[in-house]
């Protein structure tokens, strides 16, 4: 391999840690709600709002990072989001109370929200054309292995905490587990930080405000000198040909000439999050226990499904450049409704009914005189079971308990629904988790692509705010059936919304992309 791909290589890497960061902060929550629901005696809404908070800042944060990297750098941002990291991580472990825990989620989100946006950003400006793709994937490939580290470190520490071994209890690592979960981040954040000064700035960047010798410098690192001067030169003529503003004001996305990629990409920032995926993501453990495995065993296969999306984001990194985006995306898509459709089956088809030795085996502390009264009777949905669960027993005995409680009633085909997850998970890691943010980089031209990534990457974050505030009461209120029904539908119309109007931009450049797609 050649010197100035390792060096390109070398900086993705780097860059894209802060997408390892992001996907272990918003998915570490997915092992912590089943214990602060009954600590901190939350409504369902409010244990949404646990999960939801931190995209709710995300959200607000991806409008003024790409502004604000246009002013201060890419990597100075990303240095503060690595500050953000740590210091949520710390918030989180040691709330006192839901209000602080929710309020340090917050500002984690203020750093997920920053690196989402400038991290695939800054590697799509000093990325070659034909190592672009891959090379923006990295970020996503970052995310899901952060995924996969936070689902493994939750069961890992809830399994110490059954251990007695004496240093587990010297930590309070039983007592605390939840807050260990969250407090783990910190290590991450801190060598993000110190990564960050060992990469260059963005050639784009050193452009954008005319310090065209230094960008020259990093273009010839990251490219053969001949494709630098080239590349040097695209760059110029971009900026060059519009008229540069210091604040570049939101109605400018909205002139005729950008109509085309604003609806592929506003398409895109709702599809990839309406369809559920951070429903699974961020509460993994709860959707399996809804299958009746128990908390174990929901915990070890939340595993499988960080592992499952590790493998297929790998494999979308080395066909993205090679197959194409539409390609991946469409069949990702398919995939998607139809295992979507087959997770609503799988929990359709399954019925609760507690028997008397179910009961029996029921923990001390819940009522099994009450649950006598309901013995033998058959509940063909979920809702209908903790309806009436909620009728005899105590809201705070519920919360704590019900993982038992179904896993005792239902009778199900857990494999299926296994299947189910699994399949949907690859079928996103595939396609809409890397290559929405591929397109994302590629789509907008040059004068704008700060602005536009921060807006589409809003709508993106606001409806994952909205799916994952309401999955709790979702859950109760339809049901897992009428849920993952609901999320198939929306991936059968994001397929055919992906084969009508998305096209084709593999080996192109941005400039080039730029002249196809954006009308003078």
């Amino acid at each position: 391999m050649k010197k100035n791909q390792l060096f390109t290589i070398r900086v993705a890497l780097t860059v894209a840690l802060g997408g390892f960061l992001m996907g272990f902060d918003a998915s570490v929550i997915s092992g912590v709600v089943k214990f602060i629901e009954p600590q901190f005696d939350l409504t369902k809404i409010q244990l949404g709002w646990s999960v939801s908070s931190l995209t709710l800042f995300a959200t607000l944060a991806m409008m003024a990072a790409g502004p604000v990297s246009d002013r201060i750098g890419r990597r100075t941002v990303l240095k503060w989001a690595a500050v953000l990291f740590a210091f949520s991580a710390v918030g989180s472990a040691l709330a006192p109370n839901f209000t602080l825990l929710v309020i340090a989620r917050m500002i984690g989100g203020i750093g997920v929200g920053s690196s989402l946006i400038i991290a695939p950003l800054f590697i799509a400006e000093i990325s070659p054309p034909k190592m672009r793709g891959r090379l923006v994937s990295f970020n996503q490939l970052n995310i899901v292995l952060g995924i996969s580290v936070a689902f493994f470190t939750n069961y890992l520490i809830l399994r110490l905490g059954s251990s007695e071994a004496s240093w587990v209890a010297t930590l309070g690592i039983e007592q605390y587990n939840w807050r260990w979960m969250l407090g783990l981040e910190a290590l991450p954040a801190i060598l993000y930080f110190v990564a960050l000064f060992f990469v260059p700035r963005s050639p784009r960047w050193l452009m954008l405000k005319g310090k065209n010798d230094e960008a020259m410098t990093v273009l010839v690192r990251a490219n053969e000198e001949e494709n630098a001067r080239l590349e040097f030169e695209n760059i110029k003529a971009s900026l060059q040909s519009t008229t540069k503003k210091e604040k570049i004001p939101l109605r400018e996305l909205f002139q005729p000439a950008l109509k085309l990629v604003l609806v592929i990409g506003v398409g895109l920032a709702i599809l990839q999050q309406i369809t559920g995926i951070n429903s699974v993501f961020f509460y993994a453990p709860m959707i399996f226990e809804q299958s009746g495995i128990g908390t174990d065993a929901a915990f070890s296969q939340a595993i499988l499904v960080g592992l499952t999306n590790l493998v297929f984001t790998l494999v979308a990194i080395l066909f993205i450049d090679k197959l194409g985006r539409k390609p991946l995306l469409g069949i990702g898509l398919a995939g998607i409704a139809i295992f979507m459709f087959i997770l609503a089956y799988g929990f359709n088809a399954a019925t609760y009914q507690l028997t008397a030795d179910t009961i029996e085996q029921m923990p001390e502390r819940v009522d099994k005189e009450a649950l006598y009264s309901i013995q033998d009777q058959q509940f063909d949905s979920d809702v209908k079971f903790k309806r009436k669960l909620n009728e005899i027993l105590e809201p705070s005995i519920l919360k704590e308990y019900e993982s038992e409680l179904i896993a005792g009633a239902i009778d199900s085909n857990p494999l299926l629904i296994l299947i189910g997850i699994l399949g949907f998970v690859a079928s996103f890691a595939v396609s809409l988790g890397p290559v929405m943010w591929v397109l994302f980089s590629e789509l907008f031209p040059n004068w704008i692509r700060g602005l536009a990534i921060s807006f589409v990457g809003f709508i993106n974050s606001a409806v994952s705010f909205s799916v994952q505030l309401i999955f709790p009461w979702e859950l109760s209120t339809l049901g897992t059936s009428g849920t993952f029904l609901i999320y198939g539908i929306f991936g059968a119309i994001g397929l055919i919304f992906v084969l009508m109007v998305v096209p084709e931009t593999k080996g192109k450049s941005l400039e080039e992309l730029e002249k196809i797609l954006v009308k003078s």
